[in-house]
């Protein structure tokens, strides 16, 4: 499928991520956006992103544009630099998803762009070079800006006395992240370094990486193994014994952690954060960093945050910390969770105990590949339109009759049970996601796998047409 606009930025297979296409979509994005005088780029670490940003650089400069090139760094110290200077940015980035797919991800002086300023960006689509040569500079200091964020808020001796394995992979904010939790205390251990670019998707974490990190954890005695995706906007972390924490309670930990009284969070996250009963207002948006940020600008004034499933996590108020004040930071972190979530865990004596105080439910996550976005959504519109369909679906699965739908995103069914079963089209990939939430973990596991292979078996089911072949 050609490039796109997904739930977060530009993405698409790099062999259609041609420098015209690149170029193109830079030119509408500094039409269309306020990036003020000029555009603060980065890149991961993936092998095509450095040269898009090389095109990115080019286009900007042409176009009138002066550049501040960051180099290689995460997204978030990327936006934070903007976002100090009141500058637009560009991040090259496929963020978790393979090394054969890359993209884009444009903030304006504002921050991070809306789904309107997407709109916009695609009718800008076909401006002319305007042959110009704009000024090109270089920031190699904001990845150390973004670390002393941290650093100032929680203290140098924050984390004294834990033990963390750092998996590296290839994030591009492997060393940071290593670097900030010694400043902070802890004994640190890196982990599985890799050359070529790994995609980790910390919400549906692949099993070889699962049984590599609780071995790491049988071996290695740590209180906790912490990593990101390839942007390093979203976390992982570990218990003792290697179990991956879903990102939506990280989510719930920090926001407690920080006082917030209100929570936007998206339709697929735990609903431990309701149950809880610990926030007075908790809002329910559709998946995507976008609509989380409008939802938290909506409640402006009250100590509001957002967090998603995947785990990456949004402040929108300035937030008193044990050593400091951490200004408000309207994109998706993956440092502030990690961090949050091991102060809190120090204090209750482990990463397990502290999770334990959360309600008892328990989420997992998948995703059918090579599914077409159209057959996806015919599909789930077949299973929200009538009792029939979805009844079969239930009955296939093992499950009793639906309590309730939600259909914000995807459909979401609860059961009569209290199974939460939740399908979308994925919004940058041709894959349908599938989402399971249960009261014991085991079961949400079992369910999942169960619903992957009924929905494989029954989109094939449909016809040629209906699973794609990945190109």
């Amino acid at each position: 499928m050609p490039p796109k606009f997904g739930t977060s930025g530009l993405r698409g297979l790099v062999a259609e991520l041609t420098d015209g296409l690149v170029a193109d979509h830079v030119r509408a994005f500094l039409h269309s956006c306020d990036v003020g005088s000029e555009l603060y780029l980065g890149r991961d670490l993936r092998s095509s992103s450095a040269h898009i940003a090389s095109v990115a650089v080019r286009t900007a400069r042409d176009a009138g544009i002066d550049v501040v090139d960051c180099g290689a760094l995460p997204t978030p110290a990327l936006a934070l630099a903007a976002l100090e200077a009141r500058a637009g940015a560009l991040m090259v980035t496929g963020s978790h998803i393979p090394d054969d797919r890359n993209g884009l991800k444009f903030y304006a002086v504002a921050g991070e762009i809306t789904k309107d300023d997407e709109a916009a960006i695609l009718n800008a689509l076909g401006q002319k070079s305007r042959a110009l040569t704009a000024k090109l500079r270089k920031d190699d200091e904001a990845t150390s800006r973004f670390r002393d964020r941290y650093l100032n808020a929680f203290g140098a001796d924050a984390l004294c006395g834990m033990r963390v394995g750092v998996y590296a992979h290839s994030s591009v904010g492997r060393d940071m992240l290593a670097g900030l939790l010694d400043d902070l205390g802890a004994a640190v251990i890196e982990l599985g370094r890799a050359e070529h670019f790994v995609a980790v998707d910390t919400e549906a974490v692949d099993a070889v990486t699962c049984a590599r990190l609780r071995d790491w954890a049988a071996h290695g005695e740590f209180d906790a193994i912490v990593s990101t995706d390839g942007d390093a906007d979203r976390p992982l972390l570990t218990d003792a014994a290697g179990e991956i924490i879903p990102g939506d309670v990280l989510g719930q930990i920090t926001a407690q952690f920080l006082g917030a009284e209100v929570v936007v969070t998206p339709v697929s996250s735990n609903s431990g954060v309701v149950l809880s009963a610990r926030f007075a207002t908790v809002e329910r948006t559709r998946i995507g960093s976008p609509f989380v940020i409008a939802g938290i600008r909506a409640h402006a004034g009250a100590r509001v945050v957002g967090y998603e499933a995947n785990g990456g996590f949004l402040l929108g108020f300035d937030a008193a910390c044990p050593h400091g004040i951490l200004p408000r930071l309207l994109t998706r972190d993956c440092i502030l969770p990690i961090v949050a979530t091991l102060l809190a865990s120090k204090a209750e004596g482990s990463v397990a105990a502290r999770v334990a105080q959360e309600p008892p439910r328990f989420t997992a996550a998948d995703r059918l590949e090579n599914v077409q976005t159209d057959v996806s959504g015919a599909f789930i519109a077949a299973l929200t339109a009538g009792n029939k369909a979805s009844t079969e679906l239930l009955s296939a699965l093992g499950l009793p009759p639906a309590q309730g739908t939600n259909t914000i995103d995807g459909l979401r069914i609860t059961t009569e049970n209290g199974v939460d079963l939740h399908l979308r089209p994925s919004g940058n990939a041709p894959e349908l996601r599938i989402y399971v939430e249960a009261d014991r973990a085991e079961a949400a596991k079992m369910l999942l796998a169960r619903a992957k292979q009924y929905l494989q078996v029954r989109l094939m089911a449909e016809g040629p047409a209906a699973m794609g072949t990945r190109r």
